[in-house]
């Protein structure tokens, strides 16, 4: 029967976003709903919400890095069980597509989402932010966006993997194809940048110089791999960078 969640609902671009009730009906064929643990802040929905993508699909429940465990199953579902601990991944190739077919999953033109069953109480239907949704208590998601982890791990960290590190990570290993003995300068040392900091060390990268305004951050990257840190805009930064070792 459907339940009741609650979660940030962006209702008109640019205007505040509201916490708010909502409902979920049952999960239909190959759905899951998960409850949330944990859900990481991604410029992104700031974007979604401002109108910055544009205008349509409005309302929207923001959030789209999470982890959760999973309350429920629908039709059709075998891979995963009720208790199960999963990371939600807001891409899942259908596995049909022209690239899908070819091996290239990573550009699928028909990734999988869950129907729409979640609304709000005046009726609206919801569109969860890149078919996923994770500001909330509990979301609506394909089976093929939920991905098993161990329960023993954080959800905290492991609600980022689903973006944030995937990108970062995917943008040094295949994007920018980080060769073993190579250099590498990573310009902004968020989430995502300290994740292209690690893809680069994963990838065998002899230097790896981060680059950002805050030294906070530089102290950071060489938690990630980081050689070397340069504070941009400052004298100190044009004068040379400063070795930072590995952490």
């Amino acid at each position: 029967m459907p339940i009741t969640a609650r979660g940030a609902i962006a209702r008109t671009p640019g205007a505040p976003a509201s916490i708010e009730d909502f409902m979920i009906d049952d999960p239909g064929p190959n759905e899951v709903l998960v409850r949330i643990l944990a859900s990481g802040v991604c410029h992104t929905d700031l974007g979604v919400k401002s109108g910055t993508y544009g205008t349509e699909g409005f309302p929207f429940l923001l959030g789209h890095e999470g982890a959760g465990v999973i309350e429920a199953i629908g039709p059709g579902v075998t891979a995963h069980k009720p208790g199960d601990h999963v990371i939600l991944a807001w891409r899942a190739p259908c596995g049909r597509c022209r690239f899908c077919r070819a091996g290239k999953p990573n550009f699928c033109c028909a990734s999988l989402n869950a129907e729409k069953r979640m609304r709000t109480l005046d009726g609206q239907l919801l569109n969860p932010v890149l078919g996923i949704g994770t500001f909330c208590t509990h979301t609506l998601v394909h089976a093929n966006q939920a991905i098993p982890y161990d329960a023993a791990l954080p959800a905290a960290q492991m609600s980022l993997i689903g973006c944030g590190v995937m990108t970062g990570v995917g943008a040094a290993l295949y994007a920018a194809d980080v060769q073993p003995g190579s250099s590498a300068a990573v310009f902004g040392c968020g989430g995502v940048g300290d994740s292209v900091i690690s893809g680069a060390r994963l990838a065998g990268a002899t230097t790896i110089i981060a680059v950002d305004v805050d030294p906070r951050k530089l102290e950071w990257t060489r938690e990630f791999g980081a050689t070397h840190g340069s504070l941009a805009g400052t004298k100190e930064a044009r004068s040379g960078d400063a070795p930072l070792g590995r952490g």
